[in-house]
């Protein structure tokens, strides 16, 4: 295999040092975005940084579409690097708090039921990015619906699709101006998700293959909602996440053993930005390669009912 492109500059990009209670490698980056969703680089152009940056694996995990699978797969095959279908799913959070986000692994664009799922998932993204551009609108803002369909590339919508409309506008500073101003829970533009229950999408995963973990708990990651999940069909928690703190992280891997959950983490890289954290960079959550092998062996067999109560 020849020398790969050049594609970042590796004294910026590079995975940070070794911190307390980081394992030696090799790592994996198992959530990451490109423009199938929301993210800023190609399916093929994640896969070649992550191999540049040396990681293992990497997931590509974009918001309700397999599209980008293929892509990455075959530039996963030329890199040298193993590509983990993934996706992020939103679904109703348990006692009505809103959103929950989970991943599903080992996933492919093939599967006709889930991509049946997922079309229909797409098509209330399209449905809501249309009516927080009305809404915006009639703010007296002059974002159009050509302007989101333009930073979406035909990728599934999103709400960092709008920010992005609006910072190219020129009606917002940056991104996170968008969110604090219109875009974010409450906000004048916000539009809700209609969310499925978390019992169809585990069901939907374990019978592709796949396994399930819940994405960036945070604090609201208790013993209780993990308890409730995991009753439903949840597999795993994404422990590691740059949201998540020293604190966070310890109390979630407690509850995982616990609990006998497996764990998951990722940079949730969308793209680097000025001034970005480096453990936001991709590759920079440092997740054991080891984790990865313990999903693996944990999944179902495609087509079989799960053995974890989700049926």
């Amino acid at each position: 295999m020849g020398p790969l492109p050049a594609v970042l500059d590796r004294a910026r990009d590079r995975i940070p040092p070794l911190s307390a209670g980081d394992e030696p490698g090799p790592w994996v980056d198992l959530h990451v975005h490109s423009t199938a969703s929301d993210g800023a680089h190609d399916p093929a152009d994640v896969v070649r940084r992550a191999a540049a940056l040396g990681l293992a694996a990497v997931a590509l995990t974009d918001h309700d579409t397999l599209a980008g699978l293929p892509a990455a797969f075959a530039a996963g095959a030329e890199a040298g690097i193993r590509v983990i279908g993934g996706c992020e799913f939103s679904v109703a959070a348990p006692w009505g708090w809103g959103e929950l986000h989970v991943i599903g692994y080992f996933l492919t664009p093939e599967l006709a039921p889930l991509e049946g799922f997922l079309a229909r998932c797409r098509a209330d993204r399209a449905r809501r990015g249309a009516e927080m551009v009305e809404r915006l609108r009639e703010l007296g803002l002059t974002v159009t619906l050509d302007d989101l369909q333009e930073e979406a590339r035909g990728g599934a919508i999103g709400r960092p699709h709008v920010a992005r409309a609006l910072v190219r506008r020129g009606l917002v500073r940056d991104q996170q101006a968008a969110f604090d101003r219109y875009l974010g829970w409450g906000r004048p533009g916000f539009v809700e998700k209609r969310l499925p229950p978390f019992r169809e999408v585990a069901e939907l995963v374990h019978r592709a293959g796949g396994v399930v973990s819940a994405a960036h708990l945070k604090e609201r990651g208790t013993r209780a909602v993990l308890a409730q999940l995991q009753s439903e069909g949840l597999d795993a928690v994404e422990t590691r996440h740059p949201t998540h703190d020293a604190e966070v992280r310890a109390r979630l891997t407690d509850l995982a053993r616990e609990l006998g959950l497996l764990r998951t983490g990722g940079s949730d890289w969308h793209g680097d930005e000025a001034g970005m954290d480096p453990s936001a960079r991709l590759g920079g959550q440092r997740v054991p390669f080891r984790w990865l092998e313990d999903l693996e062996r944990s999944r179902p067999v495609a087509g079989e009912p799960s053995a974890t109560g989700a049926d």
